[in-house]
């Protein structure tokens, strides 16, 4: 039996390369292994992961989304907002104290609304998924910031501050990041709607000749983003305790680098969950490495970009050679 070291490196490098930087940081830095760093980095992951899970379907359909920080921030702000202790309440000063599932529903239908408008702004009017994003990006802050008066909205209930906790010394979460990261995967892999993903980003006139409705799945597929938007957001208000209508600025292009990292093509029709995982991995580990040594947040800022612009160019270069 011969082993192919070409192929188990191209299917394989990210992980190794992932065992090779923990180790190094371990090394380095011997509080890098310790059981609170670790859970420190999976903590720290989970906001930015479960929306690197969404951007995953987005980008193996051959699109891209630049709004979902935005998103993140405005589904933030209204779940925060009717999640408030009723005496120190802001927004809403009569509104008595609702149950936690309100709050959560209304963040979620929120971020899977705006999902899904990007979707059929793509799919319908034919917008470039790159403007029709960039567009949502910019209206859907501004609708944080009219909605909180440019306020943080903090003061929550101890039910909506939970979410941000422990369960038997396990953030919670990292809890919801995997069992997310577990649906992501059926979704894409056992299911008529992820092969439908691969075919449109494969080659969309196929799928449509194959009988695939375009327009109705690349709905569903941002909305799918929006949706694991909007739980991102219910993570961060639960472990921040306060959301900002300036918070997750940037969090759309840590999800991109993530996936990006994880080996999904800008090409469309490739791509993993576990990737997704394993990019999104990467950036946290290099993050609190270089944190860990001392190195200051705008060298992190350096080399992530250069790692980002690598993993695309590796992956022009396979695409090229598939040509």
């Amino acid at each position: 039996m011969t082993i192919n070291v070409k192929r188990i490196t191209q299917k394989y490098g990210i992980l190794f390369i992932l065992i090779v930087m923990s180790l190094v940081f371990a090394i380095l830095s011997p509080a890098f292994l310790s059981i609170p760093n670790i859970l420190n980095i999976l903590n720290q992951t989970a906001i930015w992961g479960i929306m690197a899970l969404g951007m995953t379907f987005v980008i193996v359909a051959k699109g891209i989304d630049l709004s979902v920080g935005s998103v993140l921030a405005f589904s933030g702000l209204i779940a925060a907002s009717l999640a408030q202790v009723p005496a120190q309440m802001k927004l809403y000063q009569n509104l008595p104290q609702l149950p936690l599932i309100i709050p959560i529903l209304a963040g979620l239908l929120i971020g899977a609304l705006c999902g899904a408008v990007n979707g059929a702004l793509i799919a319908f009017t034919r917008i470039p998924a790159f403007i029709a994003t960039l567009g949502m990006m910019t209206v859907v802050r501004g609708f944080a910031l009219i909605y909180s008066n440019a306020r943080p909205v903090s003061n929550l209930t101890p039910a909506m501050n939970a979410i941000g906790s422990r369960v038997f010394g396990i953030p919670v979460p990292i809890l919801i990041y995997l069992f997310m990261f577990i649906v992501s995967y059926i979704l894409l892999n056992k299911t008529r709607f992820g092969k439908n993903t691969f075919a449109i980003g494969g080659n969309i006139t196929a799928a449509e000749v194959s009988g695939v409705n375009v327009p109705k799945n690349l709905v569903l597929i941002y909305a799918y983003c929006g949706l694991l938007a909007g739980i991102a957001a219910i993570v961060f208000a639960g472990r921040v305790g306060s959301v900002h209508p300036g918070a997750a600025d940037g969090y759309e292009l840590t999800a991109i680098a993530a996936t990006t990292i994880g080996g999904t093509s800008h090409s469309g029709g490739i791509g993993t969950i576990g990737g997704a995982l394993i990019g999104a991995l990467v950036l946290s580990v290099m993050r609190n490495g270089m944190t860990l040594l001392g190195f200051s947040p705008y060298s992190q800022k350096i080399l992530e970009g250069v790692i980002i612009v690598g993993a695309v160019v590796i992956d022009m270069r396979k695409n090229a050679r598939k040509a």
